[in-house]
């Protein structure tokens, strides 16, 4: 997929590396650059709203931009061969340790299994959907599928939410109700926001890309395409995890009317403290008692939590295994940071927690139904494919306002003397008490207060 050159492309790439894997991969440089960051697919745009899409939708077109509704309902006989897989699952040992430290540990998983092949209903998820406001629309060459939520409220202020790897458009479905019909939920109608969550490209039900060339670059420029599209002149941006890379570049590009991010999985690591991480050393002298928790915090992942972002950067395709077994692809994705894992172990044990288990499950069954559990994991190498060995977390020079929420049991909790440096126009910093890496779906109140607070200023 051949793009333009711009400035943003050469700052992203500088600065990012899938989830720190240059603390083990060096990359080769690719050549520089595209061309003009405002580019000329989102400036040839013309708007189309949803309701000229619907009148249109029984009709023959041949405009690949338009908005179309979209619903997508699962035949029985797939959850019927859903649950046979599960509960045909073959075993392996126990693990020969007490505690985490070899993967997924054999109980939890057995506990998820269990539940999912007896007693978990994917309809009501299923229900959910449906009730939901849902669209695709073609966007260089390939379709992409979101949520599209607008308030009562006609001066709410347009966000769109983009979420990571191992989530989906499930992670944000909480949070939607509270942002657009804030009165409802303790909030005042000057909070109020329209929501569009688009689902990543090979994800959910998102096209599944068929060459490689989808990044956080070109994922960034399809976003503001989308926003230009839905008649938007003015909006932010939110996400962690991928949802932040591409929140970022999408600051780098400054397409028009994008006022300002939030997001919860900051890049704010100061070059001497990425470099110290980057060889395996002792952290730089002088950090305060904040930095060091966040160096702690950052050391453990680079060096314990990495797994899985390193095979999907390199050989996503020989990951047949997560495709072909239900259990497989659960365990795959509960194993993407300690403090999710532990959390989720907690629920499966009938703990409460943020999540509960058809949280979970929902989130896992939609991957299975879609069959993206491969070209999901593209994404990492198609971004690795351009990088030139920066960490995920280095900053990147944003220029326009961000706002920050740093929750404690992120990946790394972002202190707020590198936010301070990261982004010259920080308009918001806050460390909510409870909440991690999925915060939206985990926390969705104190979420939805922090987007409330973010934006404030910029309305």
């Amino acid at each position: 997929m051949k793009q333009p050159e711009d400035k943003s492309r050469r700052c992203f790439l500088k600065a990012s590396s899938m989830l720190g894997l240059a603390v083990t991969f060096t990359f080769s440089t690719l050549g520089e650059a595209f061309a003009d960051a405002k580019s000329k697919s989102t400036e040839e745009e013309s708007p189309m709203t949803e309701s000229s899409a619907t009148k249109r939708a029984g009709e023959q077109t041949t405009d690949n931009t338009a908005i179309r509704p979209f619903r997508k309902t699962f035949p029985a006989s797939d959850i019927t061969e859903l649950r046979r897989r599960i509960n045909a699952t073959r075993w392996p040992d126990r693990e020969t340790v007490k505690d985490a430290s070899q993967g997924v540990q054999l109980a939890t998983t057995q506990k998820l299994a269990r539940y999912w092949g007896t007693d978990y209903d994917w309809s009501k998820c299923q229900a959910k959907l449906d009730a939901t406001s849902q669209f695709m629309t073609n966007i260089d060459g390939l379709d992409i599928h979101f949520i599209h939520v607008k308030s009562k409220n006609a001066n709410a202020l347009p966000v769109i939410i983009t979420h990571g790897w191992p989530g989906s458009i499930i992670e944000q479905m909480k949070v939607i109700d509270p942002l657009t019909n804030p009165t409802a939920h303790g909030g005042s109608a000057a909070d109020s926001f329209d929501v569009v969550i688009p689902s990543l490209p090979g994800y959910g039900f998102s096209g599944k890309p068929t060459a490689p060339g989808w990044t956080p670059v070109t994922i960034a420029r399809a976003w503001a395409t989308l926003m230009q599209r839905l008649g938007y002149t003015r909006y932010v941006a939110q996400g962690g995890d991928w949802g932040n890379a591409v929140s970022e570049v999408m600051a780098l590009q400054q397409p028009p009317g994008l006022l300002g991010i939030h997001t919860n999985m900051a890049a704010t690591v100061p070059p001497d403290v990425s470099k110290a991480l980057s060889v395996g050393g002792p952290p730089p002298a002088g950090l305060s008692a904040e930095e060091k928790h966040a160096w702690d915090q950052l050391d453990d992942f680079y060096k314990n939590g990495l797994g899985y972002a390193q095979e999907m950067s390199n050989r996503p395709q020989t990951l047949y295994g997560i495709a072909d077994s239900p259990v497989g692809l659960a365990a795959w994705m509960l194993d993407h940071d300690i403090r999710s894992y532990e959390m989720i172990t907690r629920v499966f044990d009938g703990k409460m927690e943020g999540l509960n288990r058809d949280d979970v499950l929902d989130n896992v069954t939609l991957y299975w139904l879609t069959n993206t559990a491969i070209s999901s994991a593209r994404l990492y190498w198609d971004t690795a494919r351009i990088s030139t060995g920066g960490g995920f977390f280095d900053v990147r020079g944003v220029k326009i306002p961000v706002a920050v929420s740093a929750f404690p049991d992120e990946i790394y909790a972002a202190p707020r003397s590198w936010a301070e440096r990261a982004y010259p126009k920080l308009i918001h910093y806050n460390r909510p008490t409870k909440g991690g890496h999925f915060a939206a779906w985990e926390q969705p109140q104190e979420f939805t207060e922090e987007l409330r607070a973010s934006f404030r200023s910029l309305r």
